[in-house]
């Protein structure tokens, strides 16, 4: 039986990168059983969307912190 899905107001801005892409993973894992009714899979998918959706996020935030950090240490190089 898939996880059941959270309330459409929960907050998925509020998860770690971790806890979001460790969801994400259920979340994939419970689609790909095949066992969730229509209504089931369709609320899995959308919660999968804001999961990714945060991982995202995450992953822009720190290559931004990542380039400024670089900027920060070469401060003779140019960047793009």
């Amino acid at each position: 039986m898939p996880p059941k899905p959270k309330p459409q107001d929960d907050d998925v801005a509020a998860l770690s990168y971790e806890q979001a892409r460790d969801e994400l993973v259920q979340v994939v894992t419970a689609l790909e059983q095949g066992s969730a009714t229509l209504e089931e899979s369709l609320a899995l998918w959308e919660r999968g969307e804001r999961l990714a959706a945060r991982c995202q996020e995450w992953l822009d935030g720190a290559r931004e912190r990542l380039t400024k950090a670089q900027a920060a240490a070469n401060p003779q190089e140019e960047t793009p």
